[in-house]
Parts: C-alpha cells; sequence; structure tokens
C-alpha cells in the first residue's frame, strides 16, 4: 500500500514537471470586444509611431497608399483608414485616389494584424482522464498572455525609387496570472485616460 502511494506521488511529481511549459495559440477572429480592443489599439500605436524621418521631407505632397496582407481582410481596411489618418494629420498629407494622381506612392506590407494568446506556468493536464476535453488542466500558476499585435514595414517614394522603411510593431497586452481556484489581471487594456496629440 505504501509502494503504490509513492509511486502514485511519483507519478503526479512527474506530471506536474512536464506540464510546466509554454505555449502560444494564435487567434483566429475577433469575437469578443477583448480581442477587437487589442488589434485596434495595436493598429493605432503603430500607425502613431510613424517615424518622422522618414514622413516629414514628403509633408503636405499627395500621396497613393496601397497595403497588402497574406489574405483579405477588414484589419487591413481598417488599418489603411488608420494609417491615411496618421498621414493626414501629423504631415499634411494628401491621399491620392490612384497613384497617377499621387506625388509619392507608399506601399504597406502588414505583416502581422491579429491576436495571440500564450500561457507559461505550472498546470496539471486533465486531457487524458475520460469526460475531459483535451485541452482541460488545472492550473497551479500560470501566466496567461492576450495580446493584439499589429506589425509593418513600408515602402515609401516615387514610384520606382521608394525608400524601405524600417519593421514597426506595436504590441498591446492584458495579462493576468492563472491559480487554481481564481485568475487575477495584471495588466488593463483600458485607454481612456490617453487621449489624442
Amino acid at each position: 500500500m505504501l509502494k503504490t502511494i509513492k509511486l502514485l506521488l511519483v507519478a503526479c511529481l512527474l506530471a506536474l514537471l512536464l506540464s510546466a511549459c509554454g505555449s502560444r495559440q494564435i487567434q483566429d477572429s475577433l469575437t469578443g470586444a477583448t480581442a477587437q480592443m487589442l488589434v485596434s489599439h495595436s493598429i493605432d500605436d503603430l500607425a502613431r509611431h510613424l517615424p518622422e524621418a522618414d514622413f516629414l521631407p514628403h509633408a503636405g505632397k499627395s500621396v497613393f497608399l496601397t497595403s497588402h496582407f497574406l489574405a483579405e481582410s477588414d484589419l487591413r481596411d481598417y488599418a489603411d483608414q488608420r494609417l491615411a489618418v496618421e498621414l493626414q494629420r501629423r504631415f499634411s498629407m494628401q491621399i491620392a485616389d490612384s497613384a497617377d494622381d499621387a506625388e509619392l506612392t507608399l506601399n504597406v506590407f502588414y505583416t502581422a494584424l491579429g491576436t495571440d494568446f500564450g500561457t507559461k506556468g505550472f498546470h496539471i493536464p486533465l486531457g487524458f482522464m475520460p469526460g475531459f476535453n483535451e485541452t482541460a488542466q488545472i492550473n497551479l500558476i500560470s501566466l496567461e498572455q492576450f495580446h493584439g499585435v499589429a506589425e509593418m514595414y513600408y515602402f515609401i517614394g516615387q514610384s520606382g525609387s521608394e525608400r524601405r522603411g524600417d519593421v514597426l510593431q506595436a504590441r498591446t497586452r492584458t495579462d493576468a496570472i492563472g491559480l487554481p481556484i481564481i485568475t487575477i489581471p495584471i495588466s488593463s487594456i483600458d485607454r481612456r485616460d490617453q487621449g489624442g496629440d
């Protein structure tokens, strides 16, 4: 009997040690206000941090904005509109309807527009037990990370002689500590106090 208990404790300890890992999962939808806020805030931060060194020399000019992403997406359209507003507001650029009507072209390549979710910590997996979902687990202590990510690079200049800009990335996060019974938020995405310039 004592030997069985020791064996069971060793098995539980081994399962605990093996479960101390991290994972990251890309979210494929924006259902829920939190995911929507994370992505839209990231896009906003991306636009707000366009480098003046690349755009100020073109202040007041007309620009044709064209963008590319891995798939057709409403997020891309949203990001394009946010960039257009920033170009108009900060650099007094006029957005042209075609390359023929513009003094310069801005080609934007989005490399990420979305959310991701990651977990790091110690948990007990339950998915191997009958009646439980394969991803079911009990958190002993974990860091749960839910992030909105927007990333891009661009080419700006007269058609045929565009200059490549650096890769820009913005990440908005809401993190929490997961315990067996409760999850404690450790960051917030409430940005009401940040206002505009």
